[in-house]
């Protein structure tokens, strides 16, 4: 008998075990749901905005903050007279620091809402994450608002999208997710101190570390695509936006539409024909998820001696991007980046990671074509994801919401970015350039530093904490 119960114990060891792997290796590999992953028809338009916020101490040493995004995003709001779909990842307005941050959630909310009631046909889809709930630990008072006014809330359900940290996933989802996340919650809350409390469930639900990272708005009458939140304690950071109007409308809100529908959303969508004639100078193409990664990779590989590339970014890590920009530095490819140093996230502060050992790894090519600057942050982060490659004749500029980590950029996060091809004497083409030369070189105020300032900060601790995440895939990158 003994032997009997023996064999019993590990052949059901052996059986859990074995579905847990299987668990891993389908949420790795399933396919994703129906539209996401796009990659939008290519239109030629007359000309692209590009809107900036930034964060930086003028000439006299004192803090400035340009804000235009979400006056844009406002202005397109009371402007629509037929639809709005949005999509926007951090929206809430908590936070502990003693900050008079930007009240961006509760203007959006209101804003949303004023609109809604100046024209009661106004159809409005509001898409975002089960973060703002802290994984659907409470009600957000912003999502009821807008629900009691009639407008369509859909929260993304990201148990469909793929996992990213799958040791992790394939453990609760086996184990954990059938209890799901609301109750009466006991725990501080991750967002701030003074949000509500959450309980130990939604915790073990957000360490799935996925989301719908997108910012996107799209009206009648013309779209926008950010980096930016509208979320309080992200109002100080700095962001890119583009905002185009014309037949790429439509692809917006197919893109958009795709993800209301696998997260259970309204079965009527705006229905958008496109009218416009396409003969514009400048091509713009709208891209999701692992399709950004597709044309990030192929723009990079296809420089040659003689161009260069500016990036902006917040985050960069993913191995197959590091590699094709070390690539292009070796072909006699100019590059240029200005990266966020990662030592901040809403007054917490942080290892540094992963910019500083990715950072390390270039200055160590020693090929005297990559050169680094660090954005000075404060409180705030330099949360932009753009860049660009200055060719002959054009200049071809990626920018959105997707940073250049693995998370981001092979199918697990939602995410959205466009991809502008313009001739290089086009407003869109100097204007972008005009940004980063302006952060580049510190014109009229300070908002960069040298390569130096930063990285003696990164201890050999912190590089093997690094390369540990990486492989064991349990981090926010």
């Amino acid at each position: 008998m003994k032997k009997w119960y023996k064999r019993k114990r590990f052949y059901l060891l052996v059986s859990m075990l074995l579905v847990v792997i299987a668990v891993i290796v389908y949420n790795s590999y399933k396919p994703l749901p129906k539209g996401i992953s796009y990659e939008g028809e290519i239109h030629h338009v007359e000309d692209i905005d590009f809107i900036y916020d930034l964060s930086y101490h003028d000439e006299q040493g004192k803090v400035q903050h340009e804000q235009r995004i979400f006056q844009t995003i406002y202005h397109a709001i009371e402007e629509a007279d037929s639809f709005i779909v949005i999509d926007m990842f951090l929206f809430n307005s908590f936070y502990d620091e003693k900050v008079d941050f930007p009240k961006l959630s509760k203007t959006l909310t209101d804003k949303l809402i004023a609109q809604k009631k100046k024209k009661p046909e106004l159809e409005i889809m509001f898409i975002t994450d089960e973060v703002n709930t802290s994984y659907n630990a409470y009600e957000l008072d912003e999502l009821e608002k807008l629900k009691q006014n009639d407008i369509e809330v859909v929260v993304t359900n990201l148990d469909r999208l793929r996992d990213p940290n799958p040791l992790y996933s394939g453990l609760y989802r086996t184990f954990f997710q059938w209890f799901g996340e609301s109750g009466k919650g006991w725990i501080v809350n991750p967002m701030a101190n003074n949000a509500p409390k959450v309980t130990a469930r939604s915790y073990l639900r957000l360490m799935n570390i996925k989301a719908n990272h997108r910012k996107v708005v799209a009206t009648e009458k013309t779209a926008i695509i950010s980096s930016a939140n509208p979320h309080d304690a992200s109002g100080f950071h700095s962001n890119i936006a583009f905002q185009m109007d014309g037949n790429i409308i439509s692809d917006f809100v197919k893109a958009e539409e795709a993800a209301s529908r696998f997260s259970d959303g309204p079965k009527a969508f705006p229905e958008v024909k496109g009218t416009a004639e396409e003969n514009g100078p400048i091509s713009v193409q709208l891209l999701t998820e692992g399709k950004i990664n597709k044309h990030v990779l192929k723009a990079i590989r296809e420089t040659k001696k003689g161009d260069r590339i500016q990036l902006a970014m917040f985050y960069i890590a993913d191995r197959h991007v590091v590699e094709a920009l070390t690539d292009a530095a070796r072909r006699g490819v100019r590059i240029h980046m200005i990266l966020d140093p990662n030592q901040n996230a809403f007054g917490s502060q942080k290892m540094g990671l992963p910019n500083l050992p990715v950072a390390a790894e270039f200055e160590k090519l020693d090929e005297g074509n990559i050169n680094i600057r660090w954005y000075k942050t404060d409180k705030e982060q330099f949360h932009t994801k753009l860049m660009t490659i200055q060719k002959e004749e054009e200049t071809v500029i990626i920018g959105g919401s997707a940073n250049y980590t693995a998370r981001n950029l092979d199918d697990y996060n939602l995410e959205a970015n466009v991809e502008i091809h313009a001739p290089k004497d086009t407003e869109v083409a100097q204007e972008v350039d005009d940004y980063f030369q302006r952060l580049w070189k510190n014109e009229k105020g300070e908002y960069t530093s040298d390569y130096s300032e930063y990285q003696d900060k990164l201890p050999f601790l912190k590089y093997v904490t690094y390369r540990l995440q990486k492989l064991f895939r349990f981090t926010t990158y």
